[in-house]
């Protein structure tokens, strides 16, 4: 008797897919360090944060923001974080990336209901955001809530707090951070840019 043969596989890959959720970095700056950034971020005149639209939406986002760069002393950051993303984008993700050419995002949540609802960080005729970086600068014994969540499975990820963390993931992940109701919550955030995907 003549087996069938078997049809299942209609295609074969030549690659499987290596691209990582998100990736994370402990430690990335010190408790001192953390302080040190916060101590800058303040210093500087905190505006009301926008959404993508450049908008202010605050049943979306609620929260306050300075910009920082490498002349804000703090050369010393952006080489740490410029080793780390590459070092975590070599190992989990592999983009073709180049640049933090938009500075960093100092924000300050505060109780009892700052934060910043599902969003992605990228959008059309915009910089081409490929990692999206958030690192906790403060400690999280000093507020409740104010969790960064990244929604890819049907349950929230929630991502580690632990104050210097540096958590790594594409821009075009669905994320938010959850509303702090006790205390206030600080973080740097980045996005490290590059040619169009392909």
């Amino acid at each position: 008797m003549k087996k069938e043969k078997s049809n299942n596989l209609s295609s074969w890959s030549l690659y499987t897919d290596k691209l990582n959720q998100y990736a994370f970095w402990e430690k990335a700056f010190s408790k001192e360090e953390c302080e040190e950034i916060i101590k800058i971020g303040k210093s500087k005149n905190l505006e009301l944060g926008k959404t993508g639209n450049n908008k202010n939406v605050t049943e979306v986002r609620s929260s306050n923001i300075s910009w920082l760069f490498p002349d804000d002393n703090l050369e010393w950051a952006f080489r740490r974080l410029t080793d780390i993303t590459i070092n975590l984008n070599n190992r989990f993700f592999k983009f073709d990336i180049f640049s933090f050419n938009e500075g960093l995002q100092f924000t300050n949540y505060k109780a009892p209901s700052d934060k910043y609802g599902k969003h992605i960080d990228r959008g059309y005729d915009f910089a081409i955001r490929k990692l999206s970086l958030s690192v906790q600068l403060t400690d999280p014994e000093e507020y409740e809530g104010g969790e960064l969540q990244l929604h890819v499975e049907n349950e929230p990820l929630i991502m580690k707090k632990e104050q210097g963390t540096l958590i790594l993931f594409p821009s075009f992940t669905l994320h938010e951070v959850t509303p702090v109701t006790k205390g206030e919550r600080n973080s740097l955030v980045g996005w490290v840019t590059g040619k169009q995907f392909k």
